[in-house]
C-alpha cells in the first residue's frame, strides 16, 4: 500500500492519561487526576499554539472563512476571536496556526494575518493581547507563509509571491523591525539566543543565526547534508532529538521530466551545524511521530519498489527495529501504532489486520491488541470561502480494535508520539474540530507535525 502522507505539515508530546485505582478520597482523585478539558466552541483547523496561559487556533466558520480564536489554557473556555485569512501559504503546508508569543509573566501576545486589507496590501498581520484579544500593533502583508514564533520574537516570511521576498523578525510588544534576511524561509527550531531557518530556494539552506541581531552562525546545503538533486515540492518535516536537529526531505517526481528528486532522512548538530548522520532515499511513514522523536520510514530503490518498514533512533539514525517486504501484509491496510510505538500495526477496517513486535520483527498476537490511525484516510479539502484551495485540516487519530478493524468508542486520548507537548500540554482536535487538551506530562517535546 503507499505510504500515506499527512494532511498539513508540518507541532505537540509526551505520556498517557494516568489511570487511577485505589483513591481513598475524592481529594486524592482530584489531585492525582491531570488536568484536561475539550473545547467545541470552535472548528480547528490548524495546530495549537501556547503562550500567557493561552491556547490558539486557526478556526473555520460555518460561512467557509477563517477566525483566529484565543482558549483559556486551564479550562478551554473561548476567549476571543478574529477573522483570519491565508494569503500566500501553499496548501501543502495546511492552514497555518497562529503564533503565540509570551512577553512577560502571564503576559503575550497571538500574532495572525487578518483579512483587513490596507490600500494595495492583500491583508493584515495583527498582534493582539493573548488574554483579551485586544489590538497592539499592525503589519501590511503582500503574500505570507504567516507568522510563527522565534524564541521570544515573531518571524514573518513576507513577499513570498514576489522577487522581494525576504523573513523578518519583529518585537512582538511594538511590532518594531528588528532583522531581516532575504528569500523565503521557514523557523524550524529556536531557543533564547538563536534560530534555525530552512531557506527555501532551488539549492535550500539550513542556517543558524543570532536570534538578537540575525548575524549568521553557521549554514548547510542541505543537498550537502543528503544528497544532490533536492526538490522540497514533495514537503519537509523538521523535529529536535536533544541538541540535534533531524531533518526529512520528501521525494518529488517532476511531471515534466519524470525524474524523482533525492529524499531521506540527516541529523546536523544545533551547535555548528555538522551533519551527525544520514538515510538516503527512505520515506518518512504515516501516522508516526516527529522525525526527532521516533522516525519510521520504508526504504525505495532506484526501480520505485517499497522496502520494509524500519525505525530508526534519531540520535543515531540507526535502526532500532524493522519488519521485511516479505513480512508486509498485502494491501488494503493502514498503518497504526500503539501508544509506546513498541509494535508496527497494519490495521484493515472491518476484519482482522497484522502487527509485529519492532524491536524483535516478530510477528505479534491482535488479541487485545490496539493501535492508533487517521480516522479517515479519504478526508475532503476545506470549504475555504475565497481563498486559495485545496487546504485540508490537521489530520486526527482515532483508536481502533487490530483484531476486528473497528474503532474503540469513545474519543480516548491520542499518543504522546502525535500530540506532542507545550509546557507539559498536550493539545489535539477531533474529526470534528473540537480542541482537546491534557496535563500529563511536563516540558515541550515533538509531535508528528514536527
Amino acid at each position: 500500500m503507499p505510504v500515506i502522507r499527512p494532511l498539513a505539515k508540518p507541532a505537540l508530546a509526551l505520556a498517557g492519561v494516568l489511570a487511577l485505582a485505589g483513591c481513598s478520597s475524592s481529594k486524592a482523585a482530584i489531585e492525582e487526576t491531570p488536568p484536561t478539558w475539550q473545547s467545541a466552541e470552535v472548528n480547528s483547523v490548524s495546530r495549537a499554539t501556547l503562550a500567557a496561559g493561552v491556547a490558539a487556533v486557526t478556526s473555520i466558520r460555518p460561512d467557509g472563512t477563517l477566525e483566529t480564536a484565543a482558549l483559556d489554557l486551564t479550562s478551554g473556555k473561548r476567549l476571543w476571536a478574529h477573522p483570519a485569512t491565508i494569503a500566500g501559504r501553499l496548501p501543502g503546508m495546511g492552514v497555518q496556526p497562529p503564533a503565540a508569543v509570551e512577553t512577560g509573566p502571564g503576559q503575550g501576545v497571538v500574532a495572525a494575518v487578518d483579512p483587513v486589507k490596507q490600500g494595495t496590501w492583500n491583508a493584515t498581520l495583527i498582534a493582539r493581547d493573548a488574554r483579551t484579544g485586544q489590538r497592539k500593533w499592525t503589519r501590511p502583508v503582500q503574500s505570507t507563509f504567516g507568522p510563527q514564533r522565534c524564541g521570544s520574537y515573531i518571524c514573518l516570511s513576507e513577499n513570498t509571491a514576489l522577487a522581494s521576498a525576504r523573513m523578518v523578525v519583529l518585537d512582538p510588544l511594538t511590532g518594531k523591525l528588528l532583522w531581516k534576511v532575504p528569500g523565503i524561509a521557514e523557523v524550524e527550531w529556536s531557543d533564547t539566543s538563536r534560530v534555525v531557518m530552512l531557506h527555501l530556494a532551488k539549492h535550500p539552506v539550513l542556517a543558524a543565526h543570532d536570534l538578537k541581531t540575525g548575524a549568521p552562525v553557521w549554514q548547510l546545503p542541505v543537498e550537502q547534508a543528503l544528497s544532490a538533486g533536492i526538490d522540497l515540492s514533495g514537503g519537509w518535516a523538521f523535529g529536535t532529538s536533544g541538541a540535534n536537529l533531524v531533518g526529512y526531505v520528501a521525494p518529488y517526481t517532476n511531471p515534466k521530466k519524470n525524474k524523482t528528486s533525492a529524499f531521506g532522512l540527516f541529523s546536523v548538530k544545533l551547535a555548528d551545524g555538522t551533519v551527525n548522520w544520514l538515510r538516503p532515499s527512505v520515506v518518512r511513514v504515516y501516522p508516526s511521530g516527529s522525525p526527532g522523536l521516533a522516525p519510521v520510514v520504508r526504504p525505495i530503490d532506484e526501480q520505485g519498489q517499497y522496502g520494509g518498514f524500519a525505525r530508526l533512533d534519531p540520535g543515531s539514525g540507526r535502526v532500532i527495529g524493522q519488519i521485511t517486504s516479505d513480512q508486509v501484509p498485502g494491501t488494503g491496510w493502514w498503518l497504526a501504532f500503539p501508544k509506546d510505538m513498541g509494535k508496527l500495526d497494519f490495521l484493515k477496517p472491518g476484519s482482522a489486520g497484522a502487527a509485529f513486535d519492532l524491536p524483535s520483527g516478530k510477528p505479534a498476537q491482535l488479541k487485545d491488541q490496539r493501535g492508533w490511525s487517521f480516522c479517515v484516510t479519504d478526508p475532503k479539502p476545506l470549504p475555504l470561502r475565497g481563498m486559495a484551495q485545496g487546504f485540508y485540516s490537521v489530520a486526527s487519530l482515532c483508536e481502533f480494535d487490530l483484531a476486528t478493524g473497528k474503532r474503540v468508542s469513545g474519543p480516548g486520548v491520542p499518543p504522546a508520539w502525535f500530540t506532542g507537548s507545550q509546557d507539559g500540554w498536550r493539545l489535539w482536535r477531533d474529526e470534528k474540530g473540537a480542541v482537546h487538551a491534557v496535563k500529563d506530562t511536563t516540558g515541550t517535546a515533538p509531535g508528528m507535525y514536527g
